[in-house]
Parts: structure tokens; C-alpha cells; sequence
């Protein structure tokens, strides 16, 4: 349910002109997206993408045996400084198992991506690894604001630095510390069953979704409570719940938000810019961050 905290290793920040792995782990991409995706970064970094990452079978890029392989070389890959998915969708879980991620520990590099990626993500942190909740390649090459584009450098080139949301919505208020760790809730949830999910102790946990009616985020909430996964969070950040609309009777997910969570006794904020909307800020899973008031503080 929960593990012990401990030291988070961070990987090198990146600098300009260094190499990136880039992978399809999960669904398939738009070409014109991941092509104008891969030019800005082309523009910045040196990139290693193999031909295979453009493979589709049905709804995974790739069979189990090509995305297996191709994470298992990009964790090892001593010249890589990031490891850059071109999108989410579903499929990572799949391939999670039997990966060096001990290599990972040993030599550390930053996992980058959201949504489906969160699989790899919360195998990171259960390595002690930190990785970074950001757009992904396709995402990237979609006109992404300049603000987004900006946190993204940013995450990748001065992953220590010190910076704040403000102005979020409290669902309930009050202070809080800890090692903020999370992702897209589907995948929380499904990491939760497969019995893969080891949320730190006193964790700030960060959670976002889309297309979920509010009754199942209501479950998938449900289902963290009465596993023990929320016992021992120090506080919640909400980012976007994107198309979760009301059904007929008329339940909002906000409204779900604020209830599955007053009884557990911590500050509960929402309406944090990340997630699947346009403006979806990268920060940094594994990072010290702090709940203060209406405000996020990251690296404090």
C-alpha cells in the first residue's frame, strides 16, 4: 500500500545538444504530431528513435515484444540522458514486468511522459528514481502553448529548481510536506490491482484524468480508500479532469472530489495546471513539494 520514505535519486539535468531516447511504449501516434513533436525537439537535443516506434497493432505500437525490447535498451543506454514517450493511450502496463529497472538506480535517467506513462513512472519511483510528468512527444508537436513548452525545457534542463502553482481551488485547506508522486488515476487505480503501486509515505499525491464519468472516478477513488493506498498521504493536488462530465444525474466530478476525500483529514487542492488539457506544465515525480494555502510549492 505504502512504502517507506526515502532519498529520491534525481538523474543529470539535461543540457542542450545531449541525447534522447525516444519510445512508443504504449498506442500508436498521429504521424503529423509525432513528426512535428520530434522537429522542435530536434532542434535542441540529439535524438535516438528507431523505425519500430512506428509500428501499429490495433491499439498498441507494437507488439509486447518490440515495446518490451525497445524500453529495456533505452533504460540501459548509457549515452541517453531522458527517456521521451511519444504518447500515451494504453499498453505500458504490459510491458512493465521483467525490466532492469535496478539499472535504472544505478544509472539513473529521466522517464518523461503522462497519462499511460504513469506505469513507468510509478516503477521509477518504487526504484527511487524521480521522472518527469510532462507532455509527450505527439503532445509536444501539437501547438502546445509556449508557457507548456517552456516547464518542459524547464523540468528536463533545471529539474531543482524552486517554483509554485498558485491560485488553485481548495477543496480542504491546510498545510503539508512530502514527496510528491502520481499520475493519471486510471492507471494509479490499475497499478493498485495489479499490485504494483507503492505510494511513499507522507506523499503529496498528484492526480489527473480524462474522459471518466464521474461515478467511475468516484470508484476509482473508492477503491484507493479501501485499499489502504490514501492512509498515509500528507495531501492531494487535482490537475485536470478533462471531459469528465456529469450523467444524467447531474453528479459533477468536482463534487465527487470533495466528498471522497474530506474524511481524510489533509489538504485536498484541485485545478492544478497539468493533465490531459492543453495546458498541462511538467513537474517533477519524486521531487519535495509542499502544500501551503491555494498554492503548490515544488522543491521546498
Amino acid at each position: 500500500m505504502t512504502s517507506r520514505s526515502r532519498a529520491v535519486v534525481f538523474p543529470p539535468a539535461v543540457s542542450p545538444g545531449d541525447w534522447l531516447t525516444i519510445i512508443a511504449p504504449s498506442s500508436p501516434s498521429p504521424r503529423d504530431e509525432l513528426w512535428r513533436g520530434l522537429a522542435w525537439l530536434r532542434a535542441r537535443y540529439r535524438l535516438r528513435f528507431a523505425a519500430g516506434a512506428l509500428v501499429a497493432d490495433g491499439y498498441l505500437a507494437g507488439d509486447d515484444a518490440r515495446r518490451a525490447l525497445e524500453l529495456r535498451r533505452a533504460i540501459v543506454d548509457d549515452e541517453a540522458k531522458a527517456i521521451v514517450a511519444i504518447r500515451g493511450g494504453y499498453g505500458a502496463m504490459r510491458v512493465i514486468e521483467d525490466q532492469p529497472w535496478d539499472e535504472l538506480a544505478r544509472r539513473p535517467k529521466w522517464i518523461v511522459g503522462f497519462s499511460d506513462i504513469t506505469a513507468l513512472h510509478s516503477m521509477a519511483w518504487r526504484a527511487g528514481v524521480a521522472s518527469i510528468h510532462a507532455p509527450h512527444v505527439a503532445g509536444l508537436g501539437r501547438d502546445a502553448p509556449a508557457t507548456v513548452r517552456a516547464a518542459w525545457l524547464a523540468a528536463l534542463e533545471r529539474p531543482r529548481r524552486e517554483y509554485a502553482w498558485r491560485g488553485l481551488q481548495v477543496l480542504h485547506g491546510g498545510s503539508a510536506r512530502g514527496t510528491i508522486v502520481g499520475g493519471n488515476l486510471a492507471l494509479i487505480h490499475a497499478m493498485a490491482a495489479a499490485r504494483r503501486l507503492a505510494i511513499p509515505e507522507g506523499a503529496v499525491l498528484a492526480l489527473e484524468d480524462v474522459g471518466e464519468a464521474p461515478y467511475r472516478v468516484d470508484r476509482m477513488l473508492t477503491s484507493l480508500l479501501l485499499g489502504d493506498y490514501l492512509s498515509s498521504v500528507s495531501a492531494v493536488v487535482f490537475g485536470h479532469f478533462h471531459r469528465c462530465r456529469p450523467g444524467p444525474d447531474g453528479r459533477s466530478v468536482e463534487e465527487v472530489l470533495r466528498e471522497r476525500t474530506q474524511d481524510l483529514g489533509i489538504p485536498v487542492l484541485a485545478g492544478a495546471p497539468f493533465g490531459h488539457d492543453a495546458h498541462n506544465e511538467a513537474f517533477i515525480l519524486g521531487s519535495k513539494a509542499r502544500v501551503d494555502g491555494d498554492a503548490l510549492f515544488f522543491g521546498q
